[in-house]
């Protein structure tokens, strides 16, 4: 028996549904409805096959949600191993979790981690994305704007973000900063059960983010951990910045990694390490990011002659549907969204 489990009598204040047969994992349970309002679908199914046609008297699963829009706080247990896939568009929340009893694993572009009681996860729900869930499992969820942690991290920096904020998959909650983050973890979701809690104070609740924002990018592991420990950006080298200036002159030239180490005056291993060390991305993705903030310049411009599929080979995405996916991906919007606006805008001021 799970004795980390919840009475869902405890969380009056929540979203709870729960299962008592199979079928009924079957649709209902899309969790996006509840959660993130979009098109990404949770499906749960029983890895025993021998539970399928199973009926119980009492739930084996329960799931439970609320959400202020800028915070999003879950329960969840399940008494028999569950496997989920996530399908659909890219999250727009990170998921901060907590095993509170049993096992997980997560599976999610080519990268896997396990966690148990006192461990968990940092992770983006995105299409692809698998979790394996094993017998008389409990965890509680805890899901932030990917938004919000962003524009937390660019303050931090003082810079904008190269590439996209990725997590470390597995986090040990017991150690360093990762322990302060877990308690005010716990304290989300537990003030998450009060109907006077900090939901009801939109003064408290931003400061609340605020604070949960600077612990899970101090307190995490991810792509820029290694710049942030480094203190401000002026401690970058002066090689990376020539290096990126001369990636900004030449965006539209057909320039190689040999050319920018030369620009910048260093060796091509000592710009990949100092690259990885400072910027969190390798020179290739640096310069990607850059062909792509230009990109995006030029569109906000709105010169009518020249549509999206020209803008984009000007900076080497000859791909036009993978050029607006990770456009989207990077700055929320699609190009063409980007493009009208900008003509909207110019034809007002003719």
């Amino acid at each position: 028996m799970n004795t980390a489990a919840i009475d869902p009598a405890q969380l009056t204040m929540f979203d709870v549904i729960q299962a008592r047969q199979p079928e009924d994992l079957e649709g209902s349970f899309r969790i996006s409805e509840r959660v993130a309002k979009s098109s990404r679908i949770y499906t749960y199914q029983l890895q025993s096959r021998a539970l399928w046609r199973a009926s119980f008297a009492r739930p084996f699963f329960t799931l439970a949600t609320r959400s202020t829009g800028a915070i999003v706080a879950s329960y969840a247990n399940s008494s028999f191993a569950t496997e989920l896939s996530i399908d659909g568009d890219e999250g727009d929340l990170f998921c901060f979790t907590s095993i509170l009893a049993g096992h997980m694993a997560l599976a999610q572009r080519g990268k896997h981690a396990t966690a148990m009681r006192g461990q968990g996860f940092a992770w983006r729900p995105s299409r692809g994305t698998q979790l394996l869930i094993g017998d008389d499992n409990a965890r509680t969820n805890v899901f932030l704007r990917v938004t919000d942690v962003e524009d937390g991290l660019v303050r931090m920096l003082d810079e904008p973000l190269r590439q996209p904020l990725e997590f470390a998959p597995s986090v040990d909650w017991s150690r360093g900063l990762a322990a302060s983050l877990k308690s005010q973890l716990d304290f989300v979701f537990n003030d998450f059960r009060r109907e006077d809690g900090v939901v009801s104070s939109p003064v408290a609740l931003a400061s609340l983010i605020d604070l949960l924002v600077s612990l899970v990018l101090r307190g995490t592991s991810h792509n820029y951990s290694n710049w942030l420990a480094k203190g401000s950006s002026g401690t970058v080298p002066a090689y990376i910045r020539r290096a990126e200036d001369f990636m900004r002159e030449s965006a539209t030239e057909p320039i190689r990694m040999a050319h920018v180490a030369a620009a910048a005056g260093c060796s091509l291993r000592t710009l990949d390490d100092a690259f990885k060390q400072f910027r969190g991305s390798t020179p290739l993705g640096a310069l990607h990011a850059i062909r792509l903030e230009l990109a995006r310049e030029e569109l906000a411009l709105g010169v009518l002659s020249d549509s999206v599929t020209t803008v984009a080979r000007r900076y080497g995405f000859t791909n036009s549907s993978r050029f607006a996916k990770v456009f989207r991906r990077r700055f929320g919007e699609t190009p063409m969204e980007v493009a009208r606006r900008a003509s909207r805008s110019l034809w007002r001021d003719v």
